[in-house]
């Protein structure tokens, strides 16, 4: 295993560690070696792309990624969360955020067809997109009709 895939593959697991987030408080007072200290303690190092970020808003970039991505209270669990990261990841197209959304998703239990699905997930939202927004299709209208079919499947379902 690669030092690049190590890290990431670190990241991965603490994402679905519940024990590694304490709490939300991600340097108490907020400076930048403070921050890379929690960062390593939660990590176990501190990636190059941590450190590559400015100083002055390390804190805060942090607290987003530690608060909400490595977060295991939150409505989304860790899987589903690093599928979507993968899906826009496809879209943006970013190689790293390819590579670590596709990494910390198997960490997080997501299976080779899991992956799969939500990269052709992506494609077929952005061919859907394309079309619509090419064609100009009326909004109002677009709406009304969605709601008429959502309405049609839930009749169904009953």
């Amino acid at each position: 295993m690669s030092k690049a895939s190590g890290v990431f593959a670190s990241l991965a697991m603490a994402a679905g560690l519940a024990g590694l987030i304490a709490s939300n408080a991600f340097a108490e007072d907020g400076s930048a070696q403070a921050t890379y200290k929690d960062i390593e303690a939660t990590l176990g190092s501190v990636p190059t792309f941590f450190k590559q970020f400015p100083e002055s808003g390390i804190a805060g970039a942090w607290g987003e990624f530690k608060g909400f991505q490595l977060n295991p209270k939150t409505e989304l669990n860790g899987k589903t969360k690093e599928l979507i990261g993968l899906a826009v990841a496809a879209q943006i197209p970013c190689q790293y955020c390819i590579y670590f959304h596709t990494a910390a998703a198997k960490a997080n239990g997501a299976t080779d067809e899991e992956i799969r699905e939500a990269v052709a997930m992506s494609a077929t939202v952005r061919h859907w997109s394309t079309v619509l927004n090419g064609m100009q299709t009326d909004f109002p209208q677009f709406k009304q009709e969605v709601d008429t079919v959502m309405a049609a499947a839930k009749a169904k379902s009953q």
